[in-house]
């Protein structure tokens, strides 16, 4: 697969699990919400960072 798609699919499915723990766990829960959001963030950074580089 070319790295440019790559990327971009791993940039679409951290999106999808940031929304789907939204919407299912964090509906109406803004800090924890904030926090689990940055902490996915960085999980799928690091993932990248260390997997995909």
């Amino acid at each position: 697969m070319e790295r440019g798609t790559l990327t971009v699919l791993y940039a679409v499915l951290m999106i999808v699990a940031v929304v789907a723990l939204d919407v299912l766990f964090f509906r109406n829960r803004f800090w924890e919400r904030l926090i689990v959001n940055v902490g996915v963030v960085l999980i799928f950074l690091a993932f990248y960072l260390r997997f995909l580089k």
